[in-house]
């Protein structure tokens, strides 16, 4: 779920994220990043958006497609497991294990959205479903 034009895949431990969400969400950049958080930007006020979280042992190759809008950073999950946000929604009920050792990791992270013009259109008449699509990438910065 996106509300207010975001979301974010936070550390599941809330006691190793110094900044919770949505607190300090810059609404201006499509993907910034903070200690175990990553914050993005939707095209979209109130939708249903897809989400695709790929962990890869390297860098992955560059994607070629359909894409409207990537961005990258670096981020620390100190326990390796992610839950997705929504601003107003609040935790997603599913965590995400990105790493079996938990432990300070930096990560590199990847963000590509497709479906944002035509989210926005929707989004401003309906609350949409599938519309906007994420794929986020995420691998140990070595």
């Amino acid at each position: 779920m996106v509300d207010f034009y975001g979301f974010c895949l936070q550390d599941a431990d809330d006691t190793a994220v110094p900044v919770q969400w949505p607190e300090g969400f810059e609404s201006v950049d499509f993907v910034s990043t903070r200690t175990g958080r990553i914050d993005v930007r939707s095209a979209g006020h109130t939708h249903t958006a897809g989400l695709t979280v790929e962990v890869w042992d390297e860098e992955p190759p560059e994607l070629v497609g359909p894409w409207e809008m990537s961005g990258e950073g670096e981020v620390d999950y100190p326990s390796g497991i992610l839950r997705a946000w929504a601003v107003a929604g609040g935790p997603m009920p599913y965590l995400l294990e990105v790493s079996e050792q938990p432990g300070p990791e930096t990560w590199c992270v990847r963000v590509h959205a497709t479906g944002r013009a035509e989210v926005a259109r929707l989004a401003s008449q309906t609350v949409p479903h599938g519309v906007e699509q994420y794929l986020v990438q995420l691998w140990p910065k070595r």
